[in-house]
């Protein structure tokens, strides 16, 4: 029974990590009217990798890595450098739907990586729990954006986007095995912090390609926050607790509860920005919703019948 619990359980640390994630659009808006997008990302980093390394100081005992982990931990991180950089520049590029659209392919991903690289083996649950997780968030992103923008030229910002997604996935599949090893939290901690030089190679490379001057750049109380939920909850908080769910059940399951950061962001967006939710809110929440909880309840199917 216990075990049946936790497996439930696994679920509220992926949504809450999505949920983390819904806000990052709005915060990204404001963190973009004063510090251009690869510095922002290598920003986010930094506050991120120094608070999960000091809560894995205070709680992870220390280790020995051998060469294969922390070869292994360097390439999560160029996973990291890769989604974050990609996703900061196509987001500049494309509109919000666009952006939207190309973020629902994420999980689609993960799941494909899982099975070719991991091995994972896909349910008839899982397979129809993400198909109505996606038919859901499209409905949703129909109803909230003008179908005409969706067909855009912003071919580099979609190329951009899509290589995120696909390294998003990455990081998501290749982290299962260290995540076995050693934990969520050191996994999520040492990860990031290899990607913070990598980013920061990016930000002179920016500098000197745009018009871009990092002394123009004003601590504002705005940017402050904007940096602040970027790395503590966006980065931080969010990436353990993506790990996290990852110690109880597969990649592919993980993967659906990506589906609730466009609807969080919506909610977000219609709050603080004033944004139309759109008419296909509730409908498209609805299926969706319905999907992941098809996903998330397929491991308790497994050890139940098990």
């Amino acid at each position: 029974m216990l075990a049946i619990a936790s497996t439930y359980l696994f679920a509220l640390a992926p949504l809450a990590a999505a949920a983390l994630w819904g806000g990052l659009y709005v915060v990204s808006k404001w963190g973009f009217d004063a510090v251009p997008p690869l510095t922002l990302a290598f920003l986010r980093v930094v506050v991120g990798a120094m608070a999960l390394l000091v809560v894995v100081r205070l709680t992870s005992p220390r280790r020995q890595f051998s060469r294969r982990d922390l070869l292994g931990f360097a390439g999560l991180g160029a996973m990291v450098a890769a989604s974050l950089s990609t996703q900061f520049v196509g987001t500049a590029l494309t509109t919000a739907s666009q952006g939207s659209l190309i973020t629902v392919l994420t999980p689609i991903f993960t799941v494909l990586l899982g099975v070719t690289l991991l091995g994972e083996r896909l349910s008839r649950r899982l397979v129809v729990g993400i198909g109505v997780a996606t038919a859901g968030t499209i409905v949703v992103l129909t109803g909230q954006y003008d179908p005409a923008e969706l067909a855009g030229t912003a071919t580099t910002g979609i190329g951009m986007l899509l290589i995120a997604s696909a390294t998003w996935a990455g990081y998501t599949v290749w982290g299962k095995p260290l995540i076995d090893r050693y934990s969520a939290l050191e996994t999520a901690a040492y990860s990031t912090a290899a990607s913070v030089p990598m980013l920061a190679a990016f930000v002179p490379i920016e500098v000197a390609t745009t018009d871009a001057s990092l002394r123009a750049i004003e601590p504002t109380p705005t940017l402050l926050v904007a940096v602040l939920y970027l790395g503590l909850f966006g980065t931080a908080a969010a990436w353990y607790l993506w790990y996290k769910g990852m110690e109880y059940v597969d990649a592919s399951v993980i993967s659906a509860f990506f589906f609730v950061q466009p609807i969080v962001g919506a909610l977000f967006g219609a709050t603080l920005l004033g944004e139309s939710l759109g008419s296909r809110f509730v409908l498209g929440g609805a299926v969706m919703a319905a999907g992941v909880y098809l996903v998330s309840t397929t491991g308790a199917e497994t050890d139940d019948t098990s």
